[in-house]
C-alpha cells in the first residue's frame, strides 16, 4: 500500500520528489514504487541520455541500446509499478518543518519528506549547424569512456580549452594514434600538458576555429582564422558542461568547483533529506553509475523514512 502523510492544510505530502527523468531519476522511481513509497518524478524534458545514438557499454545489451529506447523502457517499467511522472520544470526548492516544498513552473507546489535530485548536466556544444543531429550521426561524440572503443583507428579531434583538451586526447590515445587537439579560442596549455601531448604524439592546432561543418561524406570540417582547413572522422568537444545543481545550492549543499554535488555513501547531500544521483553528483558520468547511485539513493530514502519518518 502506498503511504502518504498529510502536510499543513491537509494537503498530501509525498515520501519523495524525484527531479529529473533520466536513467537515475527513473531507476529511483522504480525502486521507490516497489518499496510502496509515494513519489513523483518531475520530467523537465529531454536530457543527456536522450542524445545517445547507440550505447555498446551499458551492461546486458550486447547489440547495444539507444538512449531514447533505454529511457522508454525505464519509463514504462516505472509506470507499470505505479510511479507518477509529471512534465514540468522545477523552479525552486525550499526546506520546511517536515521536509521540502518544490515549486514548479506553472506555480504548483509539491511537498515531500525527501527529495532526490537527478538533474544531470548539460554539455557545452560547439557552434555547429544542428549539433543534435551531428551527435546522433556519431560525427560529434560526447563521452570517450562510453564510445572510445568505436573510434578505433579513426582520425579524431578534441576541441576545447587547451589543457582540458589535451587530457581528453591522452585518454583517446587508448583507441587511436591519430588524435589532434584544436584549442578553443586563444587558450594556452602549461608546459606539463604540452609535454604530455609530445609524449603521446598528439598534434596541436592553436589557431582559433571560425567554422565547423559536417560534409556530405559525413566527415567534420574545421576551418581556422588563418584559413586552414582540417577534416576529421569524429570530433569530441571538451568545452565543459553546466551542472544542474541550481535547486540544491541555495540550500547550502556542498559542491565542487564546477557545481557537482558531494554526497555520502547513502547518496545524501550535505543537506539532510536531500539526495542526489547521476551526473549532477561529483563522480563518473556513466549511465551504469547513475542507475547504481539511484538504487542506493532510493533504498537509503526508504530506510530513512522507515527508521524515523519525521526526521530529515
Amino acid at each position: 500500500m502506498i503511504r502518504a502523510e498529510r502536510a499543513k492544510g491537509g494537503k498530501a505530502m509525498l515520501d519523495c520528489i524525484i527531479v529529473g527523468a533520466g536513467p537515475a531519476g527513473l531507476t529511483a522511481a522504480i525502486y521507490l514504487a516497489r518499496f510502496h513509497r509515494s513519489s513523483q518524478v518531475i520530467d523537465g524534458g529531454p536530457g543527456r541520455a536522450s542524445l545517445i545514438p547507440m550505447s555498446h557499454n551499458y551492461p546486458g545489451f550486447p547489440p547495444g541500446i539507444a538512449g531514447p529506447e533505454l529511457l522508454e523502457r525505464l519509463r514504462c517499467q516505472a509506470l507499470d509499478f505505479g510511479a507518477t511522472i509529471t512534465a514540468a520544470q522545477a523552479r525552486a526548492l525550499r526546506q520546511e518543518t517536515l521536509g521540502f516544498c518544490l515549486t514548479l513552473d506553472d506555480g504548483r507546489e509539491l511537498e515531500a519528506r525527501r527529495v532526490l535530485l537527478a538533474t544531470g548536466i548539460e554539455d557545452e556544444l560547439p557552434d555547429i549547424p544542428d549539433a543534435a543531429e551531428a551527435i546522433r550521426s556519431t560525427r560529434v561524440r560526447l563521452c570517450a569512456i562510453c564510445d572510445g572503443y568505436e573510434v578505433n583507428g579513426d582520425d579524431v579531434a578534441v576541441y576545447g580549452p587547451a589543457e582540458r583538451a589535451i587530457r581528453h586526447a591522452v585518454f583517446l590515445r587508448t583507441f587511436t594514434d591519430r588524435v589532434t587537439v584544436i584549442a578553443h579560442g586563444d587558450s594556452q596549455a602549461c608546459e606539463d600538458a604540452l609535454a604530455l601531448a609530445r609524449h603521446y604524439g598528439i598534434r596541436l592546432v592553436g589557431d582559433r576555429v571560425e567554422r565547423l561543418q559536417i560534409a556530405a561524406d559525413r566527415r567534420v570540417g574545421m576551418r581556422t582564422r588563418k584559413g586552414e582547413q582540417y577534416w576529421f572522422d569524429v570530433v569530441y568537444p571538451a568545452l565543459g558542461a553546466r551542472v544542474r545543481s541550481d535547486l540544491a545550492r541555495p540550500l547550502g549543499a556542498r559542491c565542487d568547483e564546477e557545481g557537482r554535488l558531494f554526497v555520502d555513501a547513502a547518496q545524501c547531500t550535505s543537506v539532510p533529506g536531500l539526495y542526489a544521483a547521476g551526473d549532477v553528483v561529483s563522480s563518473l558520468n556513466q549511465v551504469s553509475v547513475a542507475t547504481g547511485q539511484a538504487a542506493q539513493a532510493a533504498t537509503s530514502i526508504h530506510n530513512s523514512l522507515e527508521a524515523n519518518p519525521w526526521r530529515r
